[in-house]
């Protein structure tokens, strides 16, 4: 079955794919969150021992923070905010990872950025030595090159590119993906 056949593979059914994940990470977001946050201030308010309304408040706390995590890896916030650069910035220093970040401040799509994202924070994740990541704009194209990584690791830029018509080159030394910024 080529692509073409395949109705979960179009660009335009990967593209609603990434729209539905952006809209479930606003909604947790902008509700979930929310009220779990006014909460905590309520709790503060009640008249009760102190000593079991902080422990309440850092329940919630608790619930937040674990909430926050699940929206962020539905979409990650500040990959809509500000863009790609900033949110893999933010994902190398929160896990330490040995990686040289060049990323151009040129926005495509939440899909195409989701899926270069996603595909990042994977390799990121399996790559255990220093990596140079460059990420730019050609045209219509976010073109992501990952030296220093595994070619194997290729195939992880070959889900996330592929379905969006994207595509993915490897060399002894590099990775190339290209997605579309549709």
């Amino acid at each position: 079955m080529t692509t073409a056949d395949d109705p979960t593979r179009r660009p335009e059914v990967r593209r609603e794919h990434w729209a539905r994940r952006r809209r479930l990470e606003r909604r947790l977001h902008d509700g979930a969150a929310v009220r779990i946050s006014s909460l905590a201030l309520r709790l503060g308010v009640l008249d009760v021992p102190r000593e079991q309304i902080e422990a309440l408040q850092d329940e919630v706390a608790a619930a937040l923070d674990e909430l926050r995590a699940v929206a962020a890896g539905i979409y990650p916030p500040l990959l809509h905010e500000a863009g790609l650069g900033p949110a893999l910035l933010e994902r190398v220093r929160a896990t330490g990872a040995d990686v040289a970040l060049d990323v151009a401040d040129d926005r495509c799509g939440p899909a195409a950025e989701g899926a270069a994202y996603f595909a990042l924070v994977e390799v990121l994740a399996a790559a255990p030595g220093p990596l140079a990541v460059t990420v730019g704009r050609e045209d219509a194209t976010l073109v992501v090159v990952v030296a220093g990584a595994d070619p194997a690791l290729a195939a992880v830029f070959a889900d996330e590119a592929g379905p969006l018509g994207g595509d993915v080159a490897v060399t002894s030394s590099q990775i190339v993906g290209r997605f579309p910024c549709g």
